[in-house]
């Protein structure tokens, strides 16, 4: 993983960690969100909503649809980032 994709992940854990106590060594990149860490569809759009303002990158409702663990949730920040 490369050093963007690392501080992406850091973000994503501390956000996952903060908003649904969850055990920091629980948000592994092949953790999956729904079935691991328990994350339902209500969840999700918490989830979005504080992963716009940490990482300053829009991620639609319709991209994240396609996300199925936390590492799909890095690879999509950090391609959308790089168009940002």
């Amino acid at each position: 993983m490369n050093t963007e994709k690392e501080i992406i992940l850091t973000q994503v854990r501390e956000t996952l960690v903060e908003l649904f106590d969850l055990e920091p060594s629980e948000v592994v990149p092949e953790a999956k969100l729904f079935e691991d860490l328990d994350i339902d569809s209500i969840d999700a759009v918490d989830l979005l909503i504080d992963l716009k303002k940490t990482t300053k990158v829009e991620l639609t409702p319709a991209q994240f649809k396609q996300v199925r663990t936390i590492e799909d949730v890095v690879d999509v920040l950090a391609e959308l980032s790089v168009k940002a």
